[in-house]
């Protein structure tokens, strides 16, 4: 499922500044910034992977690509069950009568 994705023209120096862009959000909290208001978490630990293809005679590709796994997410309800679990298991208080 694609989240994002941009394809542009731009100059070589133009180029290198987004590099470094990216390079400074991954450096700085891990998270890459992408359109008008989306980011995504890089986790700490990444698979990276550089491709530099020759696609014909007169043009080379250069493809940088890191992927990870992140990890399960817990829903709410995943972590209410277990204390209703403690509660079922503890026996219920009762307060003696006094004796007449």
């Amino acid at each position: 499922m694609d989240i994002y994705e941009d394809s542009r023209t731009v100059s070589r120096s133009d180029l290198a500044a987004w590099l470094r862009q990216l390079a400074n959000q991954l450096e700085s909290d891990g998270r890459l910034f992408y359109g008008a208001a989306g980011a995504v978490t890089v986790a700490d630990t990444v698979r990276c992977e550089l491709e530099i293809e020759r696609e014909s005679e007169t043009e080379v590709s250069v493809e940088i690509e890191f992927s990870w796994t992140e990890p399960a997410r817990v829903t709410v309800a995943d972590e209410q069950e277990p204390a209703k679990d403690a509660e079922a298991a503890e026996p219920a208080e009762t307060t003696p009568e006094p004796a007449s």
